[in-house]
C-alpha cells in the first residue's frame, strides 16, 4: 500500500470513530532537505502514519501538531535545518522547511441518556448539525439502530448507570437526561465527568431534589460542565420537537460561547464613542464589561499622551490591550463589525462621525474632552452623552457627565452644563501644571524616553527640532506621545507623574472609572426613560 493510501485509510478510520487527528504538509522547500515533499497523519498521542523526513525537523513537526490537536487551531510551522540560531531545527542539512500543520477536529458529542420521545427528537435535529449522536438506555426497545439510525454509538445496560460508564462521556461531549424514571441517578453518574454541557429536563422541584439527593451523597457538579436544568431555552417550547430546538439552541450557544440574545436586541447595545484617549478609554473599557459592543471613533493621527491605557494606540500599533480588552484598527466599517464579532473594540479613523448613519448604534458618547463640542448632536442616536464642559444637557446632547475632580467627579447632569474648565491640572504629590509637559517648540516630536521610565529632574525626555524638553523634577513617565507626531509650542506632550516607583502606567485611573460609571448610569438613565415613554 502507498504511503499516501496508508493515511487516507487511516483519516477515514478515524473520522467514521470520531477522533481527532492532523495532517501535516511539506508546502515549501529550498535548499538540502530531506525530502522535497511528503505527508504524515498525527494521531493526538504523537503517533504518526507517513513522514516529512525524519530528524528533529519532524519531531518539532509532531509536537506542534499534538499540541495543534489539543488547541483545536491549525498552524505553518517554519523552521531553517541548520543546527543553531533563530527558527533552527538543529539539523545540519542548511535547507529550510515550512510545513503546514491541519487539524481534524473530533466531531462534538452528544450524549443522550434515555431514548424516549424528547431525546429522539433532538437526535433527529443534531445530527444534520454534526454532533455525533450516541444513547444510553436502560430498556432495550428504546435503544436500537432502527429507533435510532442516526446515533454513532448506542449503549444498552439494564442499569442506566453502567450504560453511561461505558460512554465515558469527555470533554468534548455535551450530555441530555431525559429518561423515564432514572434521572437522579443518571446525574449522580454524570457529576463525576467533564462534560462541556450538561443538561437535564424536568420541573424546578425536580431539579431542587436532585440536587439535594447529590449534597448528601457528597457529590458536586463538575466545575467544567454545571448543570442546566431545567434545560433549554425559554421559546415556550410544548412538542418534543419544538422542545429540541430549545435544548439544541442552549447547547450551542455554550460551546460557541455566545450570548443567546435575538441579534435585533443586540443591535440596541451598540454604543460608539467619539475619541479615544485614556478617560474615552476608561468608558469603553466599563461599558464592554457591562456587555456592551463597543466602537471608538478616532482622528487618524491619535495626540493622546497615556498611550498605555489609551485604545486610540491601536490606530498608531494596529492593536492594543488596557487590562485584559484588545482594541484592534479596523480599516473599515466592514472590519469593525468583524472586530465586534471577534468580542474586541474596533477602532475607526473617522473624526467627524460620518460611520454612524451605516452604525445606527443606541448610543453616542462624546468623549473627545476638548472643552467644546466639535460636531456631536442629539439627532445622532437614541441617547447622546457628553463628557465635560463645552456642552449643555438637554439641548446638544441628552446627558452629560462631569469629568472635574472632586465630590461631583462622575455625576449625571440631564440638565444644564459642567463645571467650566479650570485650566489647571488636579494636584498629585503636591505637584500641578509642573507635572504636565508641552512642546518647546514647533516641529516633529521625537520621544528620548518611553512611557513607565523612572527620570531625575533635568533628564532629557524628548526633542523638538532640536528643543530639548526637560523633566521638571524626580518622577515617572506616565504619558509621551508618540514618535514623528508634529506639535506647536505648548502643545501637551506628556506627564511626569512625582509618585514615581507607586505609579503604575498601565492602569486605568481613578478618574476614567469614576467618569465610566457615570456614563454607564446615563446610559441606563436613558434608555428607562424611553422604555417608560
Amino acid at each position: 500500500m502507498k504511503e499516501s493510501d496508508s493515511i487516507f485509510a487511516e483519516a477515514l478510520r478515524l473520522e467514521q470513530r470520531g477522533e481527532a487527528f492532523a495532517l501535516a504538509f511539506i508546502i515549501e522547500s529550498s535548499g538540502s532537505v530531506p525530502r522535497q515533499s511528503g505527508r504524515m497523519l498525527i494521531h493526538s498521542n504523537g503517533e504518526a502514519v507517513g513522514t516529512i523526513g525524519g530528524g528533529a525537523m519532524e519531531a518539532q513537526v509532531l509536537e506542534e501538531a499534538v499540541q495543534a490537536i489539543h488547541e483545536g487551531l491549525s498552524r505553518t510551522v517554519k523552521r531553517r535545518l541548520t543546527p543553531k540560531g533563530e527558527g533552527a531545527a538543529g539539523m545540519e542539512c542548511g535547507g529550510s522547511m515550512v510545513v503546514r500543520i491541519d487539524v481534524c477536529a473530533a466531531p462534538p458529542r452528544l450524549l443522550l441518556v434515555g431514548g424516549g420521545h424528547v431525546n429522539l427528537a433532538v437526535a433527529r435535529a443534531a445530527a444534520p448539525l454534526g454532533y455525533a449522536v450516541e444513547i444510553a438506555e436502560s430498556r432495550e426497545e428504546f435503544c436500537t439502530p432502527e429507533r435510532f439510525p442516526m446515533a454513532r454509538k448506542l449503549y444498552y445496560h439494564p442499569n442506566l448507570p453502567e450504560a453511561i460508564t461505558q460512554a465515558q462521556p469527555d470533554e468534548n461531549t455535551a450530555a441530555l437526561i431525559a429518561t423515564h424514571d432514572d434521572d437522579l441517578r443518571s446525574l449522580s453518574v454524570l457529576s463525576t465527568y467533564e462534560c462541556n454541557f450538561l443538561g437535564m429536563l424536568g420541573s424546578k422541584r425536580k431539579v431542587a431534589v436532585a440536587l439535594e439527593r447529590l449534597r448528601k451523597e457528597g457529590k458536586t457538579i463538575h466545575a467544567r460542565s454545571g448543570l442546566r436544568a431545567p434545560v433549554g431555552l425559554d421559546i415556550g417550547a410544548q412538542t418534543p420537537e419544538e422542545i429540541a430546538i430549545s435544548v439544541l439552541a442552549e447547547i450551542l450557544k455554550v460551546r460557541s460561547g455566545r450570548s443567546g440574545r435575538a441579534l435585533q436586541a443586540m443591535s440596541h447595545d451598540l454604543v460608539v464613542l467619539r475619541g479615544g484617549g485614556d478617560l474615552a478609554t476608561g468608558v469603553a473599557w466599563r461599558l464592554h464589561r457591562a456587555g456592551f459592543r463597543v466602537i471608538i471613533l478616532e482622528i487618524p493621527q491619535p495626540t493622546v499622551i497615556r498611550r498605555t491605557v489609551a485604545f486610540a494606540e491601536a490606530l498608531l500599533s494596529r492593536q492594543t490591550t488596557v487590562e485584559g480588552i484588545t482594541a484592534r484598527h479596523a480599516a473599515n466599517i466592514a472590519e469593525a463589525y468583524a472586530i465586534l464579532e471577534e468580542g474586541e473594540i474596533p477602532v475607526l479613523a473617522d473624526a467627524n462621525g460620518e460611520s454612524l448613519t451605516i452604525f445606527k448604534p443606541t448610543a453616542v458618547v462624546d468623549a473627545i474632552l476638548a472643552k467644546r463640542n466639535l460636531g456631536t448632536r442629539k439627532s445622532m442616536a437614541p441617547a447622546v452623552i457628553a463628557l465635560g464642559p463645552g456642552f449643555t444637557a438637554g439641548e446638544d446632547c441628552h446627558a452629560l457627565v462631569e469629568t472635574a475632580r472632586g465630590h461631583e467627579l462622575g455625576r449625571v447632569i440631564l440638565e444644564g452644563k459642567a463645571q467650566p474648565n479650570s485650566g489647571i491640572p488636579g494636584i498629585i504629590a503636591g505637584k500641578g501644571a509642573e507635572r504636565v509637559l508641552r512642546a518647546p517648540a514647533n516641529g516633529i516630536f521625537q520621544p528620548q524616553k518611553k512611557i513607565g521610565d523612572l527620570v531625575k529632574e533635568g533628564d532629557v525626555l524628548a526633542q523638538v527640532s532640536g528643543h530639548n524638553l526637560l523633566s521638571p523634577f524626580d518622577g515617572k513617565i506616565r504619558g509621551l506621545l508618540a514618535p514623528d507626531i508634529p506639535v506647536t509650542e505648548g502643545f501637551k506632550v506628556g506627564d511626569v507623574d512625582p509618585r514615581g516607583e507607586q505609579v503604575n502606567e498601565n492602569l486605568i485611573s481613578d478618574k476614567a472609572r469614576a467618569v465610566a460609571g457615570g456614563v454607564l448610569e446615563a446610559l441606563l438613565l436613558l434608555r428607562g426613560q424611553q422604555e417608560g415613554a
